[in-house]
């Protein structure tokens, strides 16, 4: 079985920045422990996987963990994969996922938009104390928030972000929370940086559905609807964000890197003739 498969960066601010995503076209869908492995096979941050359904397209992601209820940089990446390669005579494609309903994507100026449902983070009643060892900082955050299994920690400065010392093991102890912290930016609206461990993802380089529920917060706090984002990861990456009410619209780039064609092998593979060097062989 051989199906086509591209490999994106998006989110980028410079070359070779953003979060790395793959893509894969798909005739149907296959069995999902085999959509794992294909994603661990492919051992980026995240795995869509897109079947076609009339003019729409179906989609799924994957880790190479376990599958993910929802993921904005590998929608950005697919809807990228379908308006610029696969059918570049469309403005915008609609994507029918499990999780997150209809998602739609269109072309905007260079950009790809992508239409979300917003996300309300609240007050967090009961915080974690390993939550605070786990980020590693001596400066605490001035409030911590929830959402959709996500601690949010808000800080008062882009440098405590930037430097932050996060220990992945403490981290991985408070799946199925992902941790995302955020602070005032310096020379975007906002900043932060994403932890999900739990999940197979370390350190997210640019995490698109972290966004839908920071854009409400941050366009509430600071009186404006339309936001410029930096996440701060090793990689890094930008993000133009848009509050409207309940649906949050996420715009970013993204640049094809590879594109070719990967194959899967349904039947057991014949194993070669063993052969040990009989210097080797001990027992």
């Amino acid at each position: 079985m051989r199906f086509p498969v591209f490999y994106l960066d998006v989110f980028p601010h410079r070359p070779h920045s953003g979060n790395p995503a793959a893509v894969c076209i798909l005739d149907s869908w296959l069995d999902d422990e085999l959509l794992r492995k294909v994603a661990a096979e492919n051992n980026l941050s995240a795995t869509a996987f897109l079947v076609p359904q009339g003019h729409d397209y179906e989609l799924r992601w994957f880790t190479r963990v376990c599958e993910l209820h929802f993921c904005g940089h590998a929608t950005v990446a697919s809807a990228y994969v379908v308006l610029n390669l696969l059918r570049p005579e469309l403005t915008g494609v609609r994507f029918s996922t499990r999780q997150r309903g209809i998602l739609a994507a269109t072309k905007d100026s260079g950009l790809l938009a992508m239409d979300f449902p917003a996300l309300f983070a609240k007050v967090c009643t009961n915080v974690p104390e390993k939550l605070f060892a786990a980020l590693g900082s001596e400066t605490r955050p001035s409030e911590v928030l929830e959402v959709n299994q996500v601690y949010v920690a808000v800080f008062d400065s882009q440098d405590v972000i930037a430097n932050l010392p996060p220990n992945s093991d403490l981290l991985q102890q408070l799946h199925p929370y992902a941790v995302s912290v955020t602070a005032p930016g310096e020379e975007s609206d906002f900043v932060s940086r994403y932890f999900a461990p739990g999940y197979g993802i370390p350190e997210d380089p640019v995490t698109g559905s972290a966004h839908c529920f920071l854009t409400p917060y941050w366009a509430k706090r600071l009186g404006k609807a339309q936001l410029y984002a930096r996440q701060l990861s090793e990689r890094g990456g930008e993000l133009w964000c848009e509050a409207l009410g309940e649906r949050v619209i996420l715009k970013g780039r993204a640049a094809l890197k590879l594109q070719g064609e990967l194959s899967i092998h349904l039947s057991s593979c014949p194993q070669p003739a063993e052969y040990i060097d009989p210097s080797l062989r001990s027992g």
